[in-house]
């Protein structure tokens, strides 16, 4: 008999990221293995446009209202269920009555995060509604679970405080969609230096941006700096070409960098994170300079697969070495997503990612 699995988050398939990283793309695989699944989302693509949008306080509280209706109606059901997959929150305020209902019905319970969502976060067009988060609850969002999916040893750390049940699962690649880049012509034949991500990890990009003005000062038309996001980034004295993020261009839009760069602050929030943008550059075949942060220091084989840096100074030479030497972005590229491929694709951790769910049931 299949076993049926609810899975709760807030936005539909194919949506988000971390949902499409984190559990999308075992789906099929699970199901090949006995597993059937109900996705139980609250946002839909309606509710995208106020959520995200600045102010509309009056539209988000119906918002909520309509979330809270739905997640009532899935404490409802919980034991029809034999797996309830919390991805990171049932609920966006403060509130764990749901994950707390959810452990006392019959079905297991496997909460999946892959942020240090125990810290304050709050998007910049809801940070009037910070009042109504309360990060404090992930302890108890942990507590609550027969299983927890940890997407690094920092988080996996913390975890283990409240529950011992705690497996690492990073936020793996499927290299059958990221595929090896291939041969891009560039306009004029420039090094394109590249980033993605969300507007809320636009911020992060602003650190580099004195070293970024070094390099196109001295490279001057060699080069050029694209951004792909779903909002522009834009700085003074800086040329910057902005592409509009989309999905079914997405990985086509990556296979246009030579090289990738992922600059984050050292701090709680940012050793929280899964480095996934630097392992789609590994995954797509360039190599990648990133800050020596958490997770990023673990899969960076200093000049094999990639390079870290702290100071504006390392960002500088890492990425002039990598502009001028066309043989060593192909070398590293080469080596990084072999290293993908061992260490963190969906085809080598697919199985590992079934044995769980078949050992929470024995619980």
């Amino acid at each position: 008999m299949r076993k049926k699995v609810l899975i709760i988050a807030h936005h539909r398939l194919d949506r988000s990221p971390g949902q499409r990283f984190r559990f999308e793309q075992y789906l099929s695989y699970l199901e090949q293995n006995g597993f059937e699944f109900t996705i139980s989302n609250i946002v839909d693509e309606q509710d995208d446009g106020v959520l995200y949008a600045k102010g509309k306080l009056i539209r988000k509280f119906f918002l909520a209202l309509k979330a809270w209706w739905i997640r009532y109606k899935d404490v409802r059901r919980a034991n029809d269920f034999d797996i309830i997959f919390i991805f990171r929150e049932a609920f966006f305020t403060g509130s764990d009555r749901f994950e707390k209902a959810f452990s006392k019905s019959k079905a297991k319970v496997i909460f999946d995060f892959d942020d240090a969502i125990w810290l304050p976060n709050v998007s910049l067009h809801n940070r009037k509604l910070k009042r109504l988060k309360n990060p404090g609850k992930t302890e108890k969002l942990i507590a609550y679970a027969d299983m927890v999916f940890a997407g690094n040893n920092y988080l996996a750390s913390y975890a283990r405080q409240f529950n011992q049940q705690v497996k690492v699962i990073p936020t793996t690649i499927d290299l059958n969609y990221h595929t090896a880049k291939g041969k891009v012509e560039v306009e004029g034949g420039k090094v394109v230096i590249g980033w993605t991500g969300s507007q809320t990890t636009l911020q992060y990009l602003d650190l580099l941006s004195p070293v970024l003005k070094r390099l196109q000062a001295e490279f001057a038309d060699k080069i050029e700096i694209k951004v792909i996001c779903d909002h522009a980034w834009e700085v003074d004295a800086l040329e910057v070409e902005n592409v509009k993020w989309e999905k079914e261009q997405e990985i086509y839009q990556l296979h246009t960098f030579d090289i990738g760069i992922m600059p984050l602050t050292d701090d709680d929030w940012s050793r929280g994170k899964c480095a996934f943008k630097a392992l789609q550059y590994m995954a797509i075949g360039i190599p990648a300079v990133i800050s020596a942060v958490g997770v990023n220091k673990e899969i960076i084989q200093e000049g094999q697969n990639g390079f870290t840096a702290d100071t504006e100074e390392e960002w500088y030479q890492s990425l002039k070495s990598l502009i001028l030497d066309a043989q060593l972005r192909e070398r590293i590229g080469l080596e990084a997503r072999e290293y993908v491929r061992s260490n963190y694709s969906v085809e080598t951790y697919k199985k590992r990612y079934l044995n769980y769910f078949e050992e929470v049931l024995t619980l």
